[in-house]
């Protein structure tokens, strides 16, 4: 039986200006977030890999709360800390020592409190604990255990906050699972369908569907046996209605999208045929990539688009040019309406996760790379070839390949994308991204 590893998510909740960026930056080991003193600056990336204590964990920044009227933070907050609350194995909850305990924290605090997960309180801007530490301790009415003093700008007692997150990581999070199912993702934008794919592929009316883009309520798994195969479907949890503000609506998509990618070994990337292929499905793309998950394109709706000979073809190749990191990806064309090819879909994640989790031998592989390397001459720099010496697959999900060469300076991106080509000339791995380690001789194989 195969081994199911999840990454923990942690996520930062909190008022604006409390701080959750900076920490986030800190902890992400670089500038990420765009830090400013206006509450709702927080743009751009909102998701990291970090580690601690030979611990991974995907951390998220749940920020972005538009100040216009006291209500509306609160009722914002509360949708954050919703999410933290669906998504995370461990909420950080941060508060402010400079503004003190306030009102919203104090509501904040009891939806944490009535969700049973991990929370680790965190005082931000104790500049100085042994002077503040009075002022420290107020922050235990609310009754979500001890606070801990920490100061994101100066990076203290950032430490002794992170041993708590971890401790809740051994109780299950993270560990290992005995599971053979393969896990699918199904993400996209709001309205494209995704509940609609699951409802059919499961034969059940279990997700609630509505027009209403973004009716999904919650992320919910579904196992399913189809020819003697477990499946677990994972159906990223929709966007809340009553949240106007557009920003909002796309973090919380992407927040729920990296949960779901994270604990998947395929993605189906949904989208929607009458519209094309958006800005917005190649963010959402870009997080399967990034994290080395295999992807499947449906492209749903096929159903109603007016056709010609040459409709496949055509949006075959604008989903090619756009998604053009994901070279790899399979593609399929669908209607979850009709039933169109659906059924196919189940042939789609079988191929793509026997490629996956395909083992290469070493003698054979390192045949391909010698006969690459013949007829197309390595790169050199001075005089000074590069030398591939060795080559050996060292894992699955995704396949990883570790290089070892006489110099790492003089692999070049492209002579390595030329590899990998020649790579998947050889043995196809169609919808799983290939990952490279280039090693130099006697260097430390940690």
């Amino acid at each position: 039986m195969s081994k199911k590893k999840n990454k923990p998510i942690v996520a930062v909740v909190g008022r604006p200006n409390v701080g959750k960026s900076t920490l986030f930056n800190v902890l992400a080991g670089r500038q990420i977030s765009i830090t400013e003193d206006t509450p709702g600056v927080t743009r751009d990336r909102i998701y990291a890999d970090c580690s601690w204590l030979n611990y991974d964990f995907t951390l998220i920044d749940t920020g972005g709360i538009e100040p216009d009227s006291g209500d509306v933070i609160l009722s914002q907050m509360r949708e954050q800390a919703q999410i933290a609350i669906d998504m995370a194995d461990v909420i950080i909850f941060m508060v402010d020592l400079k503004t003190g305990l306030v009102d919203s924290d104090m509501r904040v605090a009891d939806m944490l409190r009535r969700a049973q997960k991990p929370v680790v309180l965190c005082v931000n801007k104790t500049d100085n604990p042994t002077k503040q530490i009075a002022d420290v301790y107020e922050f235990y009415n609310l009754g979500i255990g001890d606070p801990f003093p920490i100061s994101s700008a100066n990076r203290t007692g950032i430490g002794d906050m992170l041993d708590e997150v971890v401790k809740y990581f051994k109780s299950g999070t993270g560990e290992e699972e005995e599971d053979d199912a393969v896990y699918v993702a199904v993400v996209g934008k709001p309205n494209v369908g995704k509940s609609s794919i699951v409802n059919r592929l499961i034969g059940e009316n279990r997700v609630i569907v509505s027009d209403v883009a973004g009716t999904t309520r919650d992320a919910i798994d579904t196992r399913v046996k189809h020819d003697g195969k477990e499946y677990v479907f994972i159906d990223t949890a929709g966007l809340r209605r009553k949240n106007k503000i557009k920003e909002n609506l796309e973090r919380y998509m992407i927040v729920r999208t990296v949960g779901a990618v994270e604990r998947a070994d395929i993605t189906i990337l949904v989208i929607d045929a009458q519209e094309g292929i958006t800005e917005q499905d190649a963010k959402i793309a870009g997080i399967a990539h990034e994290r080395g998950k295999a992807v499947i394109v449906a492209v749903n709706k096929w159903d109603l688009v007016e056709k010609d000979n040459h409709s496949v073809k055509k949006f075959t190749e604008k989903i090619r040019s756009v998604l053009s990191f994901l070279s790899y990806a399979e593609i399929i064309f669908i209607s979850a309406q009709t039933g169109q090819r659906l059924v196919k879909l189940y042939d789609e994640i079988d191929l793509v996760s026997a490629n996956q989790n395909m083992r290469i031998q070493t003698g054979v592989l390192n045949e391909i790379i010698s006969e690459a390397c013949v007829m197309q001459q390595p790169p050199s720099d001075k005089g000074h070839m590069l030398k591939i010496m060795y080559a050996t697959q060292a894992a699955v999900k995704p396949p990883t390949f570790v290089l070892f060469v006489n110099t790492k300076e003089l692999m070049h991106f492209s002579y390595l994308r030329y590899l990998e080509n020649r790579i998947r000339d050889a043995f196809g791995f169609r919808g799983t991204p290939l990952k490279f380690i280039v090693r130099e001789r006697g260097e430390d194989k940690k």
